[in-house]
């Protein structure tokens, strides 16, 4: 590979990663991008979203979706989550439409399916995109679908703190065959290189608005070495998230905590286990408390719509009660492919002693 002369994006190995990200979620075309926040942006821009158009996303969500909302001049529209799964509430949504609503996009948190058929059934009754932020989602499903596959687009992160990585990359999915010749020249800076590699036209030039998307041949290369091992490394997770739920159940019984919770109709990757904690302040000394443990539990999300941006390129639809409560109380527990069963014991055992502590002060 470093003998090469082209490692610039769009290449032998670039393609080979399309492909087996085709083959492992059976999207219709996927296009590598150099993160999952360009992907998000490039299905924003491949919608034509503009100046007074709005989105309907979740506030409790990473700012990468605000971004790419409001990067096309558009609103992003803040809506409550569900307190199972934290993801969207689907049943908030139609209530949060107007006539400048032009698409909805449905993060999937820890890699648990939000609602989709209702998601879906709402934007086909209104004329709408669905743009899933599977960012967390690869190895996940819905209902026997690939979380990404489902709605109109679909962009997946693979990041550094993602199950499969290639330090920074992404893919967009492009689910709607007719979205599929335009979202590969924006892809390609606005040209029809792709056309051109494949004889379908004598020569390239400019054709639509782009931008540089592409990743390298060697972050593809990297990719391709973990998507081979996708299988392995999901279940692997999985296997460590269980082991999690089993050992949280007795501190859930004693109040100590909430365990997540996965509907029956979503396939998990195990990408996340956070626990709930009674209250704010608890979850805040437990991270200190847990930390001089030597054990690295994190929060999450700081809600989009009470940040300085959110506020100001935003606005929000209705109360955030759940958002703000939740996003107060959860707690990450560390989780990855290697972590031992001795490790994990460790994990609990110390959250199990830092709860009892906090609740008698």
């Amino acid at each position: 590979m470093l003998a090469s002369r082209n490692l610039a994006g769009g290449g032998v190995v670039t393609s080979r990663a399309r492909a087996l990200i085709e083959a492992r979620t059976g999207a219709a075309r996927a296009l590598l991008t150099c993160s999952g926040t360009a992907a998000l942006e490039l299905a924003c821009l491949l919608l034509d979203l503009g100046p007074g158009d709005e989105v309907i996303v979740p506030s409790f969500t990473f700012s990468s979706c605000a971004n790419a909302i409001a990067l096309r001049g558009a609103v992003p529209v803040f809506v409550d989550i569900r307190p199972d799964t934290l993801n969207i509430d689907e049943e908030r949504i139609e209530d949060a439409l107007t006539p400048r609503t032009r698409a909805i996009m449905p993060v999937h948190y820890a890699g648990v399916a939000a609602e989709m058929n209702a998601i879906m059934d709402i934007a086909r009754r209104h004329g709408l995109s669905v743009i899933e932020d599977a960012a967390q989602g690869i190895g996940a499903g819905y209902r026997g679908r690939a979380l990404g596959t489902i709605g109109r687009l679909g962009a997946i992160s693979f990041h550094g703190s993602k199950n499969v990585s290639c330090g920074e990359g992404g893919a967009l999915l492009v689910n709607d065959s007719s979205l599929a010749e335009r979202a590969e020249i924006l892809w390609e800076k606005g040209t029809n290189r792709s056309q051109f590699i494949r004889g379908e036209v004598d020569k390239y030039t400019w054709i639509d608005i782009g931008s540089s998307f592409l990743p390298s041949e060697l972050t593809a290369a990297l990719l391709i070495s973990q998507l081979e091992h996708l299988d392995e490394i999901t279940a692997r997770r999985r296997a460590a998230w269980a082991r999690y739920h089993a050992a949280c159940a007795g501190l859930e019984a004693d109040g100590l905590l909430r365990r997540p919770h996965v509907p029956q109709d979503c396939d998990s990757n195990g990408h996340i286990y956070a626990v709930m904690m009674p209250t704010a302040a608890m979850r805040n000394a437990a991270l200190d408390a847990l930390k001089a443990r030597g054990v690295f539990a994190t929060f999450h999300y700081v809600p989009l719509h009470s940040s300085p941006a959110g506020r100001r390129l935003g606005r929000s639809h209705g109360a955030m009660a759940v958002t703000d409560d939740l996003s107060g109380r959860l707690l990450r527990l560390p989780l990855y492919a290697d972590i031992t069963p001795d490790d994990q014991d460790y994990v609990v055992a110390s959250v199990r002693d830092v709860s009892v502590s906090l609740r008698r002060t």
